[in-house]
């Protein structure tokens, strides 16, 4: 930021351009991982003690189905109305409520006597969720608009740590707690209050009044709370996104990549204990996905952000997923740990798929506009795969139907990155 008379200008110290401060950009960094580290465990922390769950709770493959598609049904409907709610009482505002019910539905679900009380605590606990997972991408533009890739790969870095962690520790801790898998779970909403005051310390230093990404926008845009009684938006801005082929691609991209991550989220360590390896042995497994996932975010936002176009970075991503399933489809016993790591490099569709979204708006408000929509729909898409494949599981009694589906999902989702990484700019 530049103050002068005249034609002289002068440099504010310790203050950028845009009018952000090297603390609020640092309360930024800090916020941005804290939450990032809260957006998995709450799905990856089930699925090492699945079957435990499932007996107690006398849940079918079908309700468990239902319970590993929640993520997607809670996604889609809250992520549809969160940039209504980022409008009204500004992102960090939102984003740190938000981490708060996601700690309390977290601290909650084990402790539900029955399938259907789970399932209200685990939607309650992804609603919490499915805010910070549209918010996110517009606060990366909002506060680094020139740093989209790199600062969306370190929140997808952090995003990895908390699914990995999860995913290797709750199995550990359920056993420290005298093999009690609801105290397992629950110490998961312990990470997620953590997070809360650093957003409501964020919340309290915004950025200046219409600061979208550098650019001074209307009042009530989405850098900053709407006052009261402001007007909501015309529906028009989202009917242009409908009709945008763009956007359209990048929400069935997104949409395809989210049934496939969800399913190797709730299934993938069900799927190598069925194939004969122990509860540990699978929650390992799967945390190593995980794990690829911290390094690999973080190159494949940084490279998305050297590229004109994306395209061909994520149908290669869509090819690793392929072979890891085939791997699976074949005999998902024998090396184990290669099946793993290509489904975590591709895995990696996910933090493509959010920098693409920050790269395609022109500022922050149109980014979150962006990101609202696409994940709304895409995750609306997504919905049915995890309960299909617990159908499909139900019904053959193994695993080779059930995956092959999710073959086809793959595909499909090649096809999609194709028009969905092109270089174009939306809003």
């Amino acid at each position: 930021m530049t103050l002068g008379k005249g034609n002289e200008a002068t440099a504010v110290p310790g203050v950028g351009r845009d009018g952000l401060s090297r603390g609020v950009r640092r309360a930024a960094v800090v916020a941005l991982v804290l939450a990032a580290l809260n957006l998995r465990p709450g799905v990856t922390s089930l699925g090492p003690v699945l079957e435990e769950v499932s007996d107690s709770l006398d849940m079918s493959g079908s309700m468990t189905g239902l319970v590993t598609a929640v993520p997607a049904v809670c996604f889609a409907v809250v992520g549809s109305v969160t940039p209504l709610l980022a409008r009204r009482f500004g992102a960090g505002s939102a984003i740190a409520v938000a981490g708060a019910v996601l700690a309390v539905g977290l601290a909650l679900r084990p402790f539900a006597f029955d399938a259907v009380l789970f399932l209200v605590f685990t939607a309650l606990s992804l609603a919490g969720i499915a805010v910070v997972n549209v918010l996110l991408p517009m606060v990366v533009k909002q506060y680094f608009p020139d740093r989209v890739g790199t600062m969306t790969g370190l929140y997808s870095m952090a995003l990895n740590v908390g699914a990995s962690s999860a995913a290797a520790l709750t199995a550990p801790l359920t056993e420290a707690f005298g093999g009690d898998w609801r105290y397992g779970l629950a110490t998961w909403s312990v990470l997620a209050a953590l997070a809360v005051p650093a957003w409501l310390t964020l919340a309290a230093r915004r950025p200046p009044d219409g600061h979208i990404g550098g650019a001074a926008g209307p009042p009530g845009s989405l850098g900053t709370p709407s006052p009261p009684g402001s007007p909501v938006p015309p529906p028009a801005v989202e009917t242009r996104l409908s009709r945008d082929p763009t956007a359209r691609a990048l929400a069935a991209y997104f949409g395809l990549q989210a049934s496939v991550a969800y399913i190797i989220i709730g299934w993938l360590p069900q799927i190598y204990r069925d194939a004969g390896l122990s509860a540990g042995a699978a929650g390992l497994l799967f945390s190593v996905s995980s794990l690829l996932g911290i390094p690999l975010s973080f190159a494949v936002s940084a490279a998305a952000d050297r590229m004109r176009h994306q395209s061909g970075l994520a149908v290669a991503t869509g090819v690793c997923g392929f072979a890891g399933f085939t791997g699976l489809l074949v005999d998902a016993s024998v090396t184990p740990w290669l099946w793993a790591i290509l489904l975590g490099i591709a895995n990696c569709s996910f933090p493509l798929a959010l920098a693409m979204i920050g790269m395609r708006g022109r500022d922050s408000a149109s980014s979150a506009r962006l990101s609202g929509f696409v994940q709304s729909r895409g995750y609306a898409l997504s919905i049915p795969g995890s309960l299909l494949v617990g159908v499909l599981y139900d019904r053959s009694g193994g695993w080779r139907l059930p995956i092959a589906f999710v073959l086809l999902l793959t595909l499909l989702q090649m096809a999609a990155a194709v028009p969905a990484g092109r270089n174009r700019r939306i809003g």
